[in-house]
C-alpha cells in the first residue's frame, strides 16, 4: 500500500478516475483506494489501467474508456454502477499535449530554417490537443454529474502552470488547460446549488512520458528547457508524484474542503509566484 501524507476517510465514496494509466492519474487511484474509496479507472489504454487496477485489489476496477466518445463513457458508468454504485468523486485526469501541435522555436524569427514554427503547426494536432483536455473532460463530467445534481458530489479537474502562465512552443496545450480552470471555474458555480463541489490541481512541472523528450534528451542530459524551468522554480526541482497527493486528499475531503469550490490549486514548487527576479 502506498504511502499517505495524511489519511482521510473515503471508504462510502466511488470515484472515477479518468487517465487513470498515466503515471499521475495511477497513483491518485491508488491513493483513493487507500483511502477506503472504490476507484474505478478509465483510460483509452485499458492494459495500462488494469496493471494499476490489479495492483489496488478488490476495490479497483479497470474501463478501457474512451473519453472523446460519449457512449463509451456511458457504458463505462453503467458498469461502474453494476460493481461499486453511484459515482460520487470525479477526477477528471485525462488530457495532455501532442507533437504536431509544439513549436520546435520559442520566438519567431524570419530567419528560422528547417524549424517547425508556429505557422507549420496542423491544425489537426490543435483540434486534438483540445479534445484531449476540454472536450474529454466536457462529455465525463456531463455523464457522471448527472446523477451527482440529485445527491451531491466532488469533482475534480487537472489543470497547469501553463494557465497561469502560457508556456513557450506549447501554445495549444498551454490554451487547452486555460480553458480547464475557466471551466473548473464555470462548473463551480452552476453546480452550487447541487451540493456539487468543483475545484482544480495545476501542477507545475513534473516529468511524465508526455513531456521526458521535452525535458531529458536521449543520453539522459537535461535540455535547455529543463534548465530553464528549474531557474523559474525556486524550489530548484521538479514535483514527485506524491507532491500532489496532499493537495488531492484535501479537495477530496468534505470534512477538509466542504466549504472550497471554484479555486485552481498550484502545486508547483513556487514557479507561478516567481517573476525571474
Amino acid at each position: 500500500m502506498m504511502k499517505l501524507p495524511y489519511k482521510i476517510d473515503l471508504s462510502d465514496k466511488v470515484a472515477v478516475v479518468t487517465g487513470a494509466g498515466g503515471v499521475l492519474m495511477s497513483e491518485f487511484a491508488k491513493a483513493l483506494a487507500a483511502c477506503g474509496a472504490k476507484v474505478a479507472l478509465l483510460d483509452i489504454n485499458e492494459a495500462a489501467a488494469k496493471a494499476v487496477a490489479d495492483e489496488i485489489g478488490a476495490n479497483a476496477l479497470a474501463i478501457g474508456t474512451n473519453c472523446l466518445e460519449k457512449e463509451s463513457i456511458k457504458k463505462a458508468k453503467e458498469t461502474v454502477a453494476e460493481k461499486f454504485g453511484r459515482v460520487n468523486l470525479l477526477i477528471n485526469g485525462a488530457g495532455g499535449n501532442n507533437p504536431r501541435a509544439t513549436c520546435d522555436n520559442e520566438y519567431m524569427t524570419p530567419d528560422l530554417e528547417g524549424a517547425k514554427t508556429f505557422f507549420d503547426l496542423d491544425e489537426s494536432g490543435l483540434k486534438f490537443v483540445f479534445d484531449l483536455n476540454i472536450t474529454s473532460a466536457f462529455l465525463v463530467t456531463q455523464v457522471f454529474a448527472e446523477d451527482m445534481v440529485k445527491t451531491g458530489g466532488n469533482i475534480i479537474n487537472i489543470s497547469s502552470m501553463n494557465a497561469f502562465r502560457p508556456l513557450t512552443k506549447i501554445p495549444a496545450y498551454s490554451a487547452a488547460k486555460a480553458g480547464i480552470s475557466n471551466f473548473t471555474e464555470w462548473l463551480a458555480v452552476h453546480f452550487a446549488p447541487c451540493g456539487i463541489r468543483v475545484n482544480a490541481i495545476a501542477p507545475g512541472f513534473f516529468v511524465t512520458n508526455q513531456n521526458r523528450a521535452l525535458l531529458y534528451n536521449e543520453d539522459g542530459t537535461p535540455t535547455v528547457r529543463t534548465g530553464k524551468i528549474l531557474a523559474g522554480t525556486p524550489q530548484k526541482r521538479f514535483g514527485e508524484v506524491s507532491d500532489l497527493i496532499g493537495t488531492l486528499l484535501f479537495l477530496a475531503s468534505d470534512e477538509a474542503s466542504g466549504f472550497v469550490t471554484g479555486v485552481i490549486i498550484p502545486v508547483d514548487g513556487g514557479f507561478n509566484a516567481y517573476s525571474g527576479v
